[in-house]
């Protein structure tokens, strides 16, 4: 039996069984002879005329007529405000149960009914959010794949190449098998990378970077930093400057080993897309009254104003094509941006098409409490 019906049937129940019973009384009353009545309970009944009595009768309609209509009302009252969102209800329910969470349940009824209609649409839109960013996590993990399979096939193909080469005698010179060698080293150097960058990315799925903070001189910790950058850009004839524009005893607090992954990880995206017979990179560090600015700026590309905003998402690439020759997984910078925001920071960039990129980090200064 649906609601409604019992609802009805209740009511009627509640008001017709006992006014049922009064009408059997009234009758059987009626029935007894009228002296008898009045022997028995002492009750003048001889001033009562046959228009008394059909009154009564009329009255006692009037009143089933009257609590009819109020069962009536009360019980589609009750229908409407208890048992249609109820319906409603049941009826998402079954959306959400066959997957479809692309509607709406608007609040209605009585105030409990509301808040109840509420809470379950927040519910459907905090699974429906959820779902949105499962899938959005499988295809990216599907990009990650995908991405990494390509970027390690190049190096392999590489390194199989060259090694085939040795093989076959065809560096039958000193000269000839030291780049052989040379190439071999650094295509595993890149493959090493890939693979220490995945296994990075991983601990940021997780939350589990292991970061050791520590007080870190600003000046020593970027000196030596520049000093490395150096070296191994000088190898890929690119020119580097280096100006630091703080002052001695300035500190952060930071892990140092995190800042110079997020330093690596920025040149090594600049010199992926560097495309000027003369390249060069710089490092500036200046002063911001609370905060320490580090600027790494290349002559490379560029970025288009519509890559810009997103480079720092995690495997988006500005070269969409996987035809691209750089390689990249596609989460360097999103490194980036949680080392650096989880150091209190933030990072950003400007860029302008056919000049090059800035890359800009901050990090808070340390200041001993007073």
């Amino acid at each position: 039996m649906k609601l409604k019906t019992r609802l009805l049937v209740s009511f009627l129940m509640i008001i017709f069984v006992p006014l049922t019973l009064g009408i059997v009384t009234l009758v059987g009353v009626s029935m007894l002879k009228l002296a008898e009545i009045e022997a028995r309970f002492g009750i003048d009944l001889s001033h009562l005329t046959p228009e008394d009595k059909s009154s009564a009768v009329g009255f006692i309609l009037v009143l089933i007529i009257i609590l009819s209509i109020t069962a009536v009302i009360l019980s589609s009252w009750i229908y409407n405000t208890i048992s249609a969102p109820i319906l409603r209800l049941s009826k998402a329910t079954r959306s959400i149960r066959d997957g479809n969470l692309d509607f709406t349940l608007k609040p209605e009824g009585s105030p409990e009914m509301r808040e109840l209609c509420e809470d379950f649409e927040e519910m459907r839109k905090r699974l429906k959010q959820a779902n949105e960013e499962s899938a959005r996590y499988d295809q990216q993990n599907r990009e990650l794949i995908s991405n990494i399979s390509h970027d390690l096939k190049t190096p392999i193909t590489a390194i199989k190449g060259y090694v085939e080469g040795i093989q076959d005698g065809v560096a039958d010179t000193p000269e000839k098998m030291e780049k052989y060698i040379r190439t071999i080293s650094n295509k595993a150097n890149e493959m090493d990378h890939l693979i220490n960058e995945l296994a990075f990315y991983s601990k940021i799925d997780t939350n589990r970077i292991p970061y050791n903070f520590n007080r870190v001189s600003v000046r020593e910790f970027f000196n030596d930093a520049a000093d490395e950058l150096r070296l191994e850009l000088e190898q890929k004839n690119i020119r580097f400057t280096y100006n630091c524009q703080v002052a001695e005893g300035v500190e952060v607090i930071a892990d140092a080993e995190q800042i110079r992954r997020v330093i690596n990880n920025i040149v090594s995206n600049s010199v992926k897309y560097m495309d000027k017979s003369e390249k060069c990179i710089s490092l500036t560090i200046t002063d911001e009254d609370t905060d320490i600015q580090v600027a790494l700026e290349d002559n490379g590309k560029g970025i288009a104003a519509k890559d810009l905003g997103h480079i720092f998402d995690r495997f988006y690439r500005t070269d969409s094509s996987r035809h691209s020759t750089q390689g990249g997984s596609g989460i360097g910078l999103s490194i980036v941006r949680k080392i650096v925001e989880d150091h209190g920071g933030r990072a950003w960039a400007s860029s302008r098409e056919g000049e090059g990129t800035v890359m800009y980090f901050v990090l808070r200064k340390y200041e001993e409490n007073v």
